[in-house]
């Protein structure tokens, strides 16, 4: 056994086993393009000069913000996600990284502008976001765009997601974290559906609803398709 000074011996002691080796840990993303630069205005020359640290999916490695948005644009899926924000609710931003991830068309937030991007970890860069000041202005405009607008939450005349052929084109509404929708867009929602749950809790948190209602659209409309 090395002999060590008590004051290391007991940090070694001490010492979770998890940060063993913490200072080795390869950096996020690639480092500088390797080779002869390729060809293509979608490419960004100083992430191929000095490399690209960012949370992309490796097929964007090394493009241009503006070249990204461009491409996820022609595949956007045709279901959009709303969320009111009526009181700065902190699942917000946790929902559009989700819609980013499920490739949605657009997030809607209905209520107050401004709203905590924190949990959307700059995935809000690459999705596009609008702005509704009242749930009139939003049904008015989800009905100008022929989208069924769809409520998720528990209500009497809730029906089971599960078993719901969900439209193609529609958004999905999400209430705040605790008060749930507004009566307001349950009058308005075409239907309003319930997430079949078999614990104690009465709901889920409102991000991890809204997780589960885009995989389910993902599943009815898009799964299997190729992703170019």
């Amino acid at each position: 056994m090395t002999n060590l000074p008590e004051s290391a011996a007991a940090t070694a002691d001490s010492a979770d086993p998890a940060d063993a080796g913490q200072d080795e840990r390869p950096p996020v993303g690639v480092g500088p393009w390797d080779g002869p630069w390729p060809e293509g205005g979608h490419w960004d020359p100083d992430l191929l000069r000095g490399g690209d640290r960012r949370n992309v999916a490796d097929r964007y490695r090394y493009w241009l913000h503006d070249a990204i948005v461009a491409d996820l644009d022609t595949r956007r899926h045709d279901f959009h996600i709303a969320i009111e924000n009526w009181q700065h609710d902190l699942n917000i931003g946790t929902v559009v990284r989700t819609a980013n991830a499920f490739l949605a068309k657009e997030v809607h937030i209905i209520g107050r502008r401004r709203w905590n991007r924190r949990g959307a970890m700059v995935t809000d860069r690459y999705q596009h976001v609008r702005h509704h000041p009242t749930v009139e202005d939003f049904v008015g405009w989800a009905r100008s765009e022929g989208l069924a607008v769809i409520g998720i939450d528990i209500f009497p005349d809730s029906v089971p997601l599960e078993t719901y052929d969900l439209p193609r084109n529609c958004v999905l509404v999400f209430g705040q974290e605790g008060p749930g929708l507004t009566e307001e867009v349950h009058a308005a929602a075409e239907a309003t559906l319930s997430i079949e749950q078999y614990g104690s809790t009465r709901s889920i948190n409102a991000a991890s609803a809204a997780a589960i209602a885009m995989h389910a659209w993902v599943r009815r409309h898009a799964f299997g398709q190729a992703v170019r």
